[in-house]
């Protein structure tokens, strides 16, 4: 039997996921909760959100060290973790983690991305995620990786450290157009995904984009008032359009710096990423490499970087 040697914490703005993670990266067991960072307020909420989680595991087995990564650490979470600026490797992040009071739980920092000629970047959870990705494949050294997700990061991986990143809100996008915008009106709760529709909004963004995301995000309302598309068909239209747009940026900003030679890698929820493959294609773009949740396997090397384990 593999032997647990962590409790590794992914600490989201919504959700809370535990995992106990044996010496050779797997999960054993998971525990999941609706108690994300954002939905708690004051140290003892989060200590009884932790519990819920991890409170057997630590009972059983009380020298297990416990990491978490996510917004936990952010200015809403349970201890706001400085960031460490890029560019940042799995050592810079462990020598930057932090413990909330007098707890065992250590933070995973962020990583600001600051050069002073652009407006700075952030990410918070995803660097957990890049170095389970490396961990597991060290062929990403030197690479571009994209996390799909919130607000999706396009990041260039250079010699296993993260170097500049580019944020795109696209999922919250999504979310606040569908559900406040006049957008939404036409559009079903309950809706069965239709590709087609997702693939003629990429198409849109890649073929047409320079009129520019405002102009072309009306014609998900015009396209159903017209009934040129059926009402079910509208929020995979929106998807598609703006996963094109990021795409197109995103792609370019690749090019911009170089890294087009480079290994394309999508690290996040499978659904999520065989929509992005599908756009990727539809672009003329494979990924090269398509990874899962990798927050345990990151969780496990920052825990090995800061000599947490016994």
């Amino acid at each position: 039997m593999v032997t647990p040697v962590l409790i590794g914490i992914d600490w989201g703005s919504t959700s809370l996921r535990a995992f106990l993670i044996g010496a050779d990266g797997s999960v054993l067991q998971e525990h999941a909760a609706a108690k994300g960072a954002s939905t708690l307020h004051g140290h003892p909420a989060f200590v009884a959100a932790l519990d819920e989680v991890a409170g057997a595991w630590r009972r059983a087995q009380p020298a297990l060290p416990l990491l978490a990564c996510g917004m936990v650490g952010s200015q809403h979470g349970w201890l706001e973790v400085p960031y460490v600026r890029a560019p940042a490797g799995a050592t810079e992040l462990a020598d930057g983690l932090a413990q909330p009071g007098d707890t065992a739980l250590r933070i995973v920092p962020g990583v600001l991305c600051n050069d002073g000629l652009l407006p700075p970047d952030l990410m918070r959870g995803e660097e957990t995620q890049i170095v389970g990705a490396l961990a597991r494949h060290p062929q990403l050294a030197d690479s571009c990786v994209i996390l799909p997700g919130t607000h999706s990061k396009w990041t260039h991986v250079a010699q296993g450290r993260i170097g500049r990143f580019a944020t795109h809100m696209t999922g919250e996008l999504y979310a606040v157009l569908r559900q406040h915008s006049v957008l939404g009106r036409l559009m079903p709760p309950e809706v069965s995904p239709d590709m087609d529709a997702f693939l003629a909004g990429v198409t849109a963004a890649r073929d047409h984009g320079e009129l520019g995301l405002p102009h072309q995000l009306f014609a998900v309302r015009s396209l159903g008032v017209t009934a040129r598309l059926r009402p079910g068909a509208l929020p995979d239209y929106l998807s598609g359009l703006l996963i094109g747009h990021e795409l197109r940026a995103g792609l370019a900003w690749r090019a911009g710096h170089g890294l087009r030679e480079l290994p394309l890698a999508l690290v996040g929820a499978a659904p999520l990423c065989e929509r992005y493959q599908l756009a990727l294609a539809h672009c003329g773009q494979a990924a090269d490499l398509v990874l899962d949740n990798t927050a345990p396997a990151g969780l496990l090397a920052l825990a090995r970087a800061a000599r947490l384990l016994s």
